[in-house]
């Protein structure tokens, strides 16, 4: 990357570290169970309500159980439930028009981080019903209130309960983009880890892998505070500790309550301080290739940590010594090191590969346009790569 444009990316960066103590971050208010919403809702005065699900989740015997609770009060309700683990522009205008068919005050949303991104673009739509999707992406384009929003996730990574963002994926170009915006943060978060007993192993191990992810690259980058490190660092400790716990046993309680905390940690973090070049590049590979996105960010990630190298070694090592990764006495260089060995032997350990194969060399060129305009000059990075660096890594990542 040329001098001028790391100058203007660190600029920019500067100046949103600078405005975080006074930019209007909300943490959505936790509800002590299922059984809260109901009453929440008619203490709002709300009568239907747009439930967006996943079709397994959808047939919970705790969301049938909303459901009837639901009914019992006279609140109408509608669920939808197509959201595609990538969630597209025709997921967010079809259940757009469910909610007005219904005339819905509120949305609910029950799922992982693809059916929660659904939720809040919908309710955006509702806010701003003459703004197309396709222009919401990027920075603070909606600045209006969206309907009260409820999130209860059933996967321990995406984190989405907790964030500003929402990333969506047009069907036609195939371009996959975030859109952020304070209003974008539920209201309400619901953590339920019954909803994520017996979760596939394969989705335990991606969503958490992804989960530590938003807790890495925030807590790495440069606008970081004392929350978001905090929070991250919590996040990290709890996905060391019961990551491989849950993975082993889906019928392990604690393990699932634990990894749902690690995930709204990992989610506070990077919702104030950002993510990076991870995210950028796993975001174009979704878009391109369907690639689900805790995949990605668990094979993509080891191979950003080593590329940073000493510009994010001693954090990198903090963070060994305080899960136990590493021994405390260990130096940034072998703690660091140890801790890029640990997420490899972890996703070694839970069936996650190292390569992506499904990278062809002709698309790279594209994705990595993609990856660099959304990563800069927003995401406060420890090492700053332009388009062509970027190139480099997508052709590490082939198979």
């Amino acid at each position: 990357m040329n001098c001028l444009k790391k100058i203007y990316c660190r600029i920019y960066q500067t100046a949103f570290w600078l405005a975080l103590p006074v930019l209007p971050y909300t943490e959505p208010k936790l509800l002590k169970s299922m059984g809260s919403i109901t009453p929440l809702l008619k203490k709002k005065g709300i009568s239907s309500v747009l439930i967006v699900s996943g079709r397994t989740a959808g047939r919970h015997p705790l969301t049938q159980r909303l459901l009837k609770k639901l009914e019992e009060a006279e609140i109408r309700f509608a669920v939808y439930d197509k959201t595609v683990p990538n969630p597209t522009i025709s997921n967010i205008e079809e259940a757009t028009k469910l909610y007005h068919e219904i005339d819905a005050q509120a949305i609910i949303s029950i799922g992982g981080g693809s059916v929660m991104d659904c939720a809040k673009i919908v309710g955006a739509r509702v806010a701003r019903p003459n703004l197309p999707v396709s222009q919401m992406k990027g920075l603070l384009k909606i600045l209006r209130p969206t309907p009260l929003s409820i999130a209860i996730p059933t996967t321990a990574g995406s984190g989405s309960e907790t964030t500003l963002a929402a990333v969506i994926t047009d069907d036609e170009t195939h371009y996959k983009y975030p859109i952020n915006d304070f209003v974008l943060i539920p209201d309400y978060a619901v953590l339920v880890p019954e909803l994520t007993v017996g979760l596939p192993g394969h989705l335990t191990s991606t969503t958490g892998m992804d989960a530590l992810t938003h807790a890495v690259e925030a807590y790495i980058g440069n606008s970081t505070n004392k929350l978001t490190r905090d929070m991250s660092e919590e996040a990290v400790c709890l996905i060391v500790k019961y990551l491989k716990r849950a993975y082993d046993d889906g019928s392990d309680i604690e393990a699932r309550q634990k990894m749902l905390r690690a995930s709204f940690c990992a989610g506070v973090s990077f919702t104030r301080s950002y993510v990076g070049y991870v995210h950028a590049v796993a975001h174009s590979l979704g878009g391109q290739y369907g690639i689900a996105h805790g995949i990605a960010n668990a094979v993509i990630l080891p191979y950003f940590l080593e590329e940073y190298g000493t510009d994010c070694s001693e954090k990198l090592a903090r963070l060994a010594r305080l899960s136990g990764i590493s021994a405390k006495d260990a130096s940034d260089a072998k703690a660091s090191a140890e801790f890029i060995q640990w997420i490899k032997d972890m996703n070694a350990s839970m069936g996650i590969p190292d390569k992506i194969p499904e990278i062809k060399k002709e698309d790279i060129p594209d994705m990595a346009k993609k990856a660099d305009k959304e990563a800069n000059p927003l995401y406060p990075v420890p090492k700053l790569m332009d388009r062509r660096a970027l190139a480099q890594m997508y052709e590490r990542l082939m198979a």
